[in-house]
């Protein structure tokens, strides 16, 4: 089980929001503004905020341009992850995946079963690494939102978190999980007795 390593301190990440909707603009983007409202009271900050059309070469335009950014290291993208025709989300980002985080769609699935029952099979929510920025995809209503960022992206966003999170993954310097932090350390010793 998770939980929050007091010694550890916590280390504030810029994240970007992407929102896709063919019809929502920054007045209606509910979305939009609960995930950057959650990642600025948790500490991260709010780099850029977007809304782009349901296009597989928009969305993948405007991340590809966000991941070569020294201040973001976490893309999050809401909209577009069902299966109607305009839902092209995991289609934009999959070819862009350096490695996929696989486990975190099955996560939220599982997390929103609780609300929505046996319906969470048609969330296609998609996670990967970019280069050293990690880029997560929900479904685009407040409350998937709300389940990705409070069961999921919250914890591993936070360097404290024990005994993996993400932060190492998108910050060389941070700590790398307990369990690999211990043939890290014993690397680096070697390295300066050599």
């Amino acid at each position: 089980m998770a939980h929050v390593h007091a010694n550890t301190p916590f280390v504030p990440l810029g994240l970007a929001v992407l929102t896709v909707s063919d019809t929502r603009g920054f007045e209606e983007d509910g979305s939009g503004d609960l995930l950057g409202e959650r990642l600025t009271e948790a500490g991260h900050a709010l780099v850029e905020r977007r809304i782009v059309p349901d296009d597989v070469y928009r969305i993948r335009a405007v991340v590809s341009a966000w991941v070569v950014r020294e201040d973001i290291q976490v893309i999050l993208v809401n909209g577009g992850t069902g299966f109607t025709v305009r839902d092209t989300t995991p289609e934009a980002l999959a070819p862009l995946f350096d490695k996929a985080v696989d486990g975190y769609g099955e996560l939220f699935r599982q997390l929103s079963r609780e609300s929505i029952g046996t319906s969470t099979i048609q969330s296609r929510a998609v996670a990967g690494l970019v280069d050293r920025t990690l880029v997560f995809a929900m479904p685009g209503s407040p409350k998937a939102c709300a389940t990705a960022w409070d069961g999921i992206l919250a914890a591993q966003l936070d360097a404290r978190t024990r005994p993996c999170n993400f932060v190492a993954m998108v910050l060389p310097q941070a700590r790398h999980c307990s369990s690999r932090q211990a043939s890290v350390d014993e690397d680096l010793a070697q390295g300066a007795g050599a």
